[in-house]
């Protein structure tokens, strides 16, 4: 069973985890449309994923 030897104190213990940060988004520009979206996933805004026509684009409701 694991024991710890010492008490970890709160400012080394939380040192250990601030460096996790969330990372920007990884845009890129659809060719079809030219909408930028996620890198490998279907294009929202038309449909299109590697050139060909994959799900029908979702209308705006007005």
């Amino acid at each position: 069973m694991a024991v710890p030897k010492c008490k970890v104190s709160k400012q080394r213990g939380n040192k250990r985890f601030a460096n996790w940060k969330l990372a920007p988004l990884n845009l890129s520009e659809c060719p079809q449309c030219h909408e930028l979206k996620k890198s490998h996933e279907v294009c929202p805004k038309c449909g299109y994923y590697n050139g060909k026509p994959v799900v029908l684009p979702k209308e705006d409701k007005e």
